[in-house]
């Protein structure tokens, strides 16, 4: 574990926005084959641990590893070792991932659209069964965090595949003779049903290509010359290995009826053979009441186990992890050896973060409109989009700060490790889950700060806000001078004209550069109505009848949004007796207004606004942060006091592309709700049925 240095918050002192400097702490998982051992300990006393630090110091480790290898890691690092229990380490590595990570778990459909299917948070994890395959396999059945038993298992694992393998191939490594099998035909040397029945065995229904005898060909042979090579050897015996572990656990998992099993270990190192043979088994065998899951970072289980056990007296449960797609699978860490090894990166976030409480089914929840690993048409958009984006992004790093000798370097750098990631997901749109969108502006955002860009629009944004502000008191006098029906329209006009500033839509970047685009301009740029969605009269209709308790507002950008758009909506539900909460990112992303950016701006506001004064004043009015930091929201993973403080809303108002398209235009609350957006991209109009600058204004009561 490393501290990062990182910029989050921005504070106001003497009118002026000023960083404050954070450590964060971030987790490094690497995995390498045993006999690079040697070297990841030279690695690690070159690099990551001096003499001085090491001196009555200890380093958890589990697995037979951590016997074998125990005197090897105390003469090369100096430091004790800890050996801690193999299984316990895995289900608390299992857990940990199942909770923390965003897509960790999926089901592999071979030829399937998508190839790849993610399963969606879950707050229920339990009861699993946990398959871990390794030199043998383990099997596990998971009722809770501190409830397991080891119920079953198989000699015939990993090790077998790599032992025989080695005999019948000339392949030197484990990933070799997997490759190996990738490019065989194991009909050459397995016996299948039609080979003894000429077809399918109908009676029994077994179709004609089931492996009635792995190797069955070879056995009877007796000339010297064969058809068969090493690639069709490795390849039958990993059908026999991967089709008896599938069936193995599919017998443990009826006998003590679990629905889910997963698979962990570094046998299956994400290989499609492998994964598309152990659920073809365990479809087969259970007739497809067994769902067999894959867990993503399979081969890290054991060490991020090891790991949470060393920190059990710093009381784990008070924070949250979240992947680094900027250091993930990026294979940059490189051993003395000159090998280079696969690798993940968790970021820690300083508070435990949960499900929003206002979602009818968390079970369910998805923060993704689409899914861009099945729809190849927009993936090829939204990659070719973000890639031809990307000069925006350095160009306003470069400036945001200006008397830096090593921005230009830097943001050379930032543009090298995201382009480089899209041409990966070009080509393995799976790799980090499922691809959307906001995957991809969070990819973003991590990769500037890896190269200290914490907030590349930091000075767009406090001019913007500077300027919104003069603009302020006009706004509201002209708002007050229509009747109460008027009002409520021309305020969600003014949200919605106000969500037209977004340095994040390129065709909006491009007239807002003009200088000549203002609030008013925006205004008029709303079409006539009927809208795209258009729920504006209901929701005019409620809110002059009957006035909501507590509602929550998500915000998005700084500037005119925050200012002309949102804060007149505040107003008028604080003046009709609401409490308010505005829910701000905490941390930077695009123009996006953050929590402590939001507190400078409500008490510029309250000089203007008596209103808002009182409210911030008596309490009805209420600024917190969501634990975002990207343009989009995902409510499976918001701050618990948020949370708390959700339970009694009566309505939640999500404004933006970001939060009310992209992530949450499908998403059912127990509550209200009122999404609103101006769709800025075109491409996007389109595809939803509409043109540039169509509207959203989504209104749903749960009691029409």
């Amino acid at each position: 574990m490393e501290k990062t240095r990182m910029t989050y918050d921005i504070l106001h002192k003497l009118d002026k926005f000023i960083y404050t400097y954070s450590e964060q702490a971030r987790l490094h998982f690497v995995k390498f084959e045993t006999k690079y051992i040697e070297n990841c300990l030279d690695f690690i006393s070159e690099n990551l641990v001096n003499i001085d630090e090491r001196k009555g110091k200890s380093i958890k480790a589990t697995g037979g590893g951590a016997y074998k290898y125990s005197k090897l890691i105390q003469d090369k690092l100096g430091l004790e070792v800890d050996k801690e229990d193999e299984l316990t380490c895995l289900i608390t590595g299992c857990n940990f991932l199942l909770k923390n990570i965003s897509d960790e778990a999926f089901v592999y459909n071979r030829n399937g659209s998508p190839e790849y299917e993610f399963q969606t948070a879950d707050p229920h994890v339990f009861p699993y069964m946990l398959v871990n395959i390794g030199s043998g396999v383990s099997i596990l059945k998971v009722e809770s965090d501190n409830c397991y038993e080891r119920i079953g298992g198989t000699a015939t694992g990993g090790g077998t595949f790599w032992g025989l393998g080695t005999l019948l191939t000339k392949a030197k490594s484990f990933d070799e003779l997997l490759d190996l099998a990738d490019k065989g035909d194991h009909r050459k040397a397995d016996m299948l049903v039609k080979d003894i029945y000429g077809g399918d065995y109908k009676t029994l229904g077994m179709h004609s290509d089931l492996i009635a005898s792995s190797f069955g060909k070879i056995c009877p042979r007796q000339n010297a010359e064969s058809d068969y090579n090493e690639a069709d050897l490795a390849r039958s015996l990993l059908f026999a290995i991967s089709n008896d572990i599938g069936q193995i656990a599919c017998l443990y998992a009826m006998m003590h009826n679990l629905k889910k099993v997963y698979f962990g270990g570094y046998f299956l190192r994400n290989r499609s053979l492998s994964m598309h043979t152990i659920s073809f088994s365990i479809k087969y065998w259970s007739r497809g009441t067994v769902q067999s899951l894959f867990l993503r970072h399979e081969g890290y289980l054991g060490a991020i186990g090891a790991f949470l056990k060393g920190t059990e007296e710093c009381d784990g449960e008070k924070f949250s992890w979240l992947e680094n797609y900027a250091g993930s699978g990026s294979n940059r860490t490189q051993l003395t050896c000159g090998k280079r090894i696969d690798q993940l990166e968790l970021d820690r976030w300083e508070s435990p973060l949960t499900f929003c409480p206002l979602l009818k089914d968390p079970s369910t929840y998805i923060p993704d409109t689409v899914d861009l690993n099945s729809d190849k048409e927009a993936r090829e958009y939204w990659l070719n989009c973000f890639e031809e984006s990307i000069e925006n992004y350095v160009k306003y790093a470069i400036a945001s700060q200006p008397t830096s000798d090593t921005a230009a370097k830097r943001a050379a750098m930032f543009k090298e490790k995201f382009i480089s990631r899209v041409q990966l997901l070009k080509i393995k749109p799976f790799a980090y889950g499922n691809l959307t969108v906001r995957g991809l502006l969070d990819t973003i955002n991590q990769c500037l700060k890896e190269f200290d860009f914490p907030d590349p629009y930091l000075i767009q944004k406090r001019t913007e806000n500077e300027y919104a502000l003069t603009l302020l008191q006009e706004r509201l006098e002209e708002l007050d001078s229509l009747d109460i029906m008027e009002r409520q329209k021309e305020i969600v006009m003014g949200v919605l004209a106000g969500n037209t500033f977004d340095w994040g839509a390129k065709e909006i970047v491009a007239l807002m550069k003009k200088g000549d685009f203002d609030f008013k301009q925006a205004r008029k740029q709303i079409p006539a109505r009927p809208w795209l969605i258009d729920n504006l009269d209901e929701w005019v209709q409620k809110i002059c009848n009957k006035p909501y308790q507590k509602i929550a507002i998500f915000i998005d950008n700084s500037g005119v949004d925050i200012v002309l758009g949102i804060l007149p909506l505040t107003r008028e539900m604080l003046r009709q007796g609401s409490k308010v909460i505005l829910c701000a990112n905490s941390a930077p992303a695009l123009n996006d207004v953050t929590y402590s950016e939001l507190i400078v701006l409500l008490r510029h506001a309250a000089a203007i606004c008596p209103i808002i004064s009182k409210g911030l004043n008596d309490g009805t009015l209420k600024s917190m942060e969501t634990a975002q930091g990207g343009p989009c929201l995902d409510l499976s993973r918001l701050e618990r006091e948020l949370a708390n403080e959700l339970n009694t809303v009566d309505l939640i108002v999500l404004e933006g592309m970001g939060r009310a398209v992209h992530t949450n235009i499908d998403a059912e609350f127990l509550c209200d709700s009122l999404k609103m957006a101006i769709i800025k991209n075109r491409w996007l109009a389109k595809r939803l049925g509409g043109e540039m600058f169509s509207v959203v204004c989504k209104y749903e009561r749960i009691n029409n």
